[in-house]
């Protein structure tokens, strides 16, 4: 899973980056301080990793991964290439899910390339950037299409269809992410790669002072543009994300409490990420190594093993499969066993979030 982002320069997105993957990338106090889009793996710290290893002692742990991409901020004209923005657009087309930081915080040393903080209108700017860039790309494959349809192309007449509706939609300032097509026209509009296809989750980065509460004026905007627009909203502070990532794990918990948050921003995105893009993960388990894979909801036996190898999936003969509750339960293999809990599970079984599977296969 490859997440990118976005927003308006200094708007706090290499700062969260920087908490998040520990890069220490430059977070400079002026425009287009990114340039090349900074890319790091963010290993998901997953508590029932430790809850296996307790009752299934281990020589490894291997968590999942995320993969962020700290992409240049956008400026008004980005798609006509103000501030290198063709280049910094084409950087979306490679990530499957957009965060979309939004400045919800004053502060007269950090200069703001519109003037002044008004969430609303930065959000305008980078999805106007979009929507223009996308009509651009659109309207060369309309061209390309109404050639093939005089030649007498049945599909291209029905892929014309789809590309004018697009067209219309973002004529309209509507992105693509909020139009409905079936099974068929989805693949064929997720073949184009269109920057407003992609998922996305509205980050507010507040300040210290409002992170505490439970709303403020700023991010309160956001929250309701992205429900108007059925779409996931966060909050966090950048610069208190990036203390607690330079705190242990024991310490983490006490400085969150100072400002009465549950978990750290960072960790919610990530949960947010994989919610939004329909992903959940399985484990296995031994004395070599505990690992956690990751998977799409709704993905099969076999296909979950072709994820460690394509060879378990094609030599699949049966799943053995318990839980990480059966295992907190009965604190080893062999009671799960005698318990009559573990499972024989064939090719049609659907992998649960949770589950810890022994794969057999011949090949």
């Amino acid at each position: 899973m490859k997440v990118g982002i976005i927003g308006l320069p200094n708007v706090g997105k290499s700062t969260i980056f920087n908490a998040l993957t520990n890069a220490k990338i430059p977070a400079n106090n002026y425009p287009f301080c990114t340039i090349d889009p900074n890319v790091g793996s963010v290993l998901i710290q997953d508590k029932r990793l430790n809850i296996i290893n307790k009752y299934i002692p281990t020589d490894k742990i291997i968590p999942t991964s995320i993969e962020f991409v700290d992409i240049a901020g956008l400026v008004k004209g980005a798609s006509q290439g103000e501030g290198l923005g063709n280049q910094f657009l084409s950087h979306i087309r490679n990530v499957d899910i957009v965060v979309h930081v939004v400045r919800c915080f004053e502060n007269d040393d950090i200069t703001h390339v519109e003037g002044d903080i008004n969430p609303m209108r930065d959000i305008g700017i980078i999805e106007t950037e979009l929507i223009i860039k996308d009509l651009d790309s659109v309207e060369k494959q309309i061209n390309k299409k109404q050639k093939l349809v005089k030649s007498g192309d049945k599909q291209a007449k029905l892929e014309l269809d789809v590309l004018n509706r697009i067209y219309s939609s973002l004529n309209d300032g509507v992105m693509v992410k909020s139009v409905s097509f079936n099974e068929p026209e989805n693949e064929f509009v997720s073949s184009l790669f269109l920057l407003t296809k992609k998922p996305v989750i509205y980050l507010s980065n507040v300040d210290e002072d409002n992170i505490g509460k439970s709303e403020d004026a700023f991010s309160n905007d956001v929250n309701k543009f992205s429900k108007e627009n059925n779409a996931e909203s966060l909050r966090l502070c950048g610069n208190i994300e990036m203390e607690i990532s330079n705190l242990h794990l024991e310490e983490q918990q006490d400085f969150l409490s100072i400002y009465n948050l549950k978990s750290s921003g960072l960790d919610q995105l990530i949960l947010s990420c994989y919610s939004l893009l329909g992903l959940e993960t399985f484990f296995t388990a031994g004395q070599q190594e505990i690992k956690a894979w990751t998977i799409k909801k709704g993905s099969t036996a076999p296909e979950s093993a072709g994820v460690i190898h394509t060879d378990f999936q094609r030599g699949f003969i049966k799943a053995e499969i318990y839980t990480v509750q059966d295992l907190e339960q009965y604190q080893s293999e062999n009671e799960i066993k005698s318990a009559g809990k573990i499972r024989q599970e064939g090719k049609e079984y659907i992998v649960k979030d949770g589950d810890i599977i022994f794969f057999k296969f011949n090949v």
